[in-house]
């Protein structure tokens, strides 16, 4: 079938017949009609049979909330924030820290504190290592943002997430952190652990079939946000993992990979109330200024977890 056809025959299924014209949305008319067009143009070009066709429908009522895993490891995680940066670029917003992934793992609601938050309960500390990370919140200004807020969440030791593990405490390595005075923040953790997709899921089974894992490296997710400011998406990874830049969701980025420094000291593991090494981190968040110029990306509308 010729390009004209099928185009033809989607705007017939999706604006032949308009039955309530006062609800029409326009924009998703638009976009879903170029979806069915090029959908239809894919099993036309491809000879895709009834039997895929109806597989891959099962598929997508099979797939429910791995959704938010099968988008990233597809690569449209990672391409909308290529397409953010292109639109912050154009308007000469670039310069400030990378952004990447927020992944599908945030819950809203994390205890605030000023400066400095414990993130663990302390019940992982016989499988992990002690973290502490710190690092100054900069301006579009490059001076250091006083009240500006790092919002911060990771997996246990053992890859797993507070409110999706029902096993840990409430709001377990969760937190807000509002700066100090000098634009500081500070947290004590424990070294996390990167996570698989689940193995006999929706999306290990596409990845399987593309001859893909779904692991994740170590890493640690942040918002960073202050008034005047467009608020930042972002995580760091673990230097040393194995998975660093063979990420299944494709948030490994330059920038993003701080170096994990063991202090080993005796008067330094004393002044933490420490009797082992632990890991120190640090990270500064550069933010750019917010400006009334239509930008997608700073406040992302996308569903999350309530805590």
């Amino acid at each position: 079938m010729e390009r004209s056809q099928i185009e033809a025959l989607a705007t017939q299924f999706i604006k032949g017949k308009i039955d309530f014209p006062e609800q029409v949305n326009p924009r998703v008319q638009e976009i879903v009609l170029r979806i069915v067009t090029d959908l239809m143009q894919t099993i036309n070009d491809l000879k895709i049979t009834a039997d895929e066709y109806w597989s891959g429908v099962e598929f997508i009522g099979d797939l429910g909330k791995e959704a938010g895993l099968l988008s990233p490891g597809l690569g449209f995680d990672h391409f909308m924030d290529l397409m953010i940066e292109e639109d912050l670029k154009a308007a000469g917003l670039d310069g400030g820290t990378v952004r990447t992934i927020e992944g599908p793992l945030y819950v809203a609601g994390a205890p605030e504190e000023k400066g400095f938050a414990r993130l663990d309960d302390g019940t992982d500390l016989d499988n992990g290592t002690v973290l502490f990370m710190q690092g100054t919140v900069y301006g579009e200004d490059g001076k250091p943002l006083p009240n500006a807020k790092v919002e911060v969440w990771h997996a246990n030791s053992l890859g797993n997430y507070s409110f999706f593990d029902e096993s840990q405490s409430h709001f377990n390595l969760r937190r807000s952190i509002i700066t100090d005075e000098n634009g500081n923040y500070a947290f004590r953790s424990i070294v996390p652990l990167g996570y698989s997709v689940p193995p006999e899921g929706m999306t290990q089974k596409v990845l399987g079939a593309l001859g893909r894992h779904g692991h994740r490296p170590a890493h640690i997710h942040f918002f960073a946000s202050a008034d005047g400011h467009r608020k930042l998406t972002t995580q760091i990874n673990i230097d040393g993992d194995e998975y660093l830049w063979d990420d299944f969701a494709f948030a490994s980025r330059e920038g993003l990979v701080p170096e994990v420094t063991m202090i080993e000291d005796a008067d330094k593991l004393k002044e933490k109330a420490l009797d082992k090494p632990y890991a120190s981190i640090d990270f500064d968040f550069h933010l750019v200024k917010d400006i009334d110029q239509a930008i997608q990306g700073s406040e992302v509308e996308r569903r999350r977890a309530q805590g």
